[in-house]
C-alpha cells in the first residue's frame, strides 16, 4: 500500500516526501471537471491541467495556441472535480517566457482564478528570472526540461531529447538550477533513462517522467492517451490502459442501429 495513500490532500511537500521515502510519485492530466473527479478518485497523487488541452480537447497541432483565459477555465473545471490530488497548471506558450513581471501576472491570475495548487513551465536558465520572480511571491513551481513542446518549431521534431554529451550537461546544469531556484518538482520529457537517472539522483526534488524510463521518481501520461481515446498517437512510451476509442465509437454504433430499428426507447425507457 502507499505510504500516503491516507493523506487527505497532496501539497507540494508531500512529493518531497514521497521521493525521500521512495514512493512512486503518480500524474495525470485533466481538463474538465467530469475527467479531474474521475482520475482524482483512482488514486492519483498529482493532476496536470497541461497546455497538452490545445491538442487534445481543441485539435490543434502544437500546444502553441492555447490562450492564459482558456487554460484558466480548464483549470477552474478541473479543480471543482478534485478533493486529494495536487492540481499543476501549466503556463501557456507566451505568458511568461519574454518578461518576468508577465511571467508572474500570468502565475498569478491562474492560482487567484481557478484555485489551483502550482504552475508548471518550460526551460532552465532562459526562464530564470521569471521561475525566481514566481517562487518569491510564493507560488510552487515545477519545471520542465528535456522535450519542451512550447519549443517545438525550434526543435523541429519531436524526437528524443539531450542524447549528445552537450544537451545533457546543459540539462543536467538546468535541473540543479530549478532545485536553486525553488522549483518543488521537474518534468523530463523524452530524455534517455540513463540521463533521467543521473538527474534525478543529482537533485532532492522529485522528477516526473514522461518517455524518461523507470528511474524517475514518478510518471506522468495525457489521460487521452493512457486510456486509448486517441489512436492515432503511440510513441515507444504510451503503455494504453482502455481501448476507449473503440468502445466509444462501438456505443455510439449501437445507439444510433438502435435508434433507427426503434429498439430505444422502449416501454421501460419511456414515462
Amino acid at each position: 500500500m502507499s505510504v500516503h495513500s491516507e493523506i487527505k490532500r497532496i501539497t507540494t511537500e508531500t512529493l518531497r516526501k514521497m521521493k525521500f521515502d521512495k514512493e512512486k510519485i503518480t500524474m495525470l492530466t485533466a481538463y474538465d471537471f467530469t475527467t479531474a473527479k474521475m482520475v482524482d478518485a483512482g488514486g492519483v497523487d498529482a493532476i496536470l491541467v497541461g497546455d497538452s488541452a490545445s491538442n487534445v480537447m481543441a485539435g490543434h497541432e502544437t500546444t502553441l495556441p492555447i490562450t492564459l483565459d482558456q487554460m484558466i477555465y480548464h483549470a477552474q473545471s478541473v479543480v471543482r472535480g478534485v478533493s486529494r490530488a495536487l492540481v499543476v497548471v501549466d503556463l501557456p506558450f507566451g505568458s511568461y517566457q519574454s518578461d518576468s513581471q508577465k511571467a508572474l501576472d500570468s502565475a498569478v491570475r491562474i492560482m487567484k482564478e481557478s484555485g489551483a495548487h502550482a504552475i508548471k513551465l518550460e526551460g532552465g536558465i532562459e526562464v530564470e528570472k521569471s521561475i525566481k520572480k514566481i517562487v518569491n511571491a510564493g507560488i510552487p513551481v515545477m519545471g520542465h526540461l528535456g522535450l519542451t513542446p512550447q519549443s517545438i518549431y525550434q526543435f523541429g521534431t519531436y524526437k528524443v531529447r539531450a542524447k549528445e554529451d552537450a544537451e545533457a550537461e546543459k540539462l543536467i546544469s538546468d535541473a540543479k538550477l530549478l532545485e536553486e531556484l525553488g522549483c518543488f518538482a521537474v518534468v523530463l520529457e523524452k530524455i534517455p533513462a540513463h540521463l533521467a537517472q543521473k538527474v534525478s539522483e543529482s537533485i532532492s526534488i522529485p522528477t516526473i517522467g514522461i518517455g524518461a524510463g523507470q528511474f524517475c521518481d514518478g510518471q506522468v501520461l495525457v489521460y487521452h492517451d493512457m486510456v486509448g481515446m486517441n489512436k492515432d498517437f503511440s510513441p515507444k512510451f504510451l503503455r494504453r490502459y482502455l481501448d476507449l476509442y473503440t468502445e466509444i465509437t462501438g456505443a455510439v454504433s449501437q445507439y444510433v442501429k438502435d435508434v433507427k430499428d426503434q429498439e430505444f426507447p422502449n416501454e421501460k425507457e419511456s414515462y
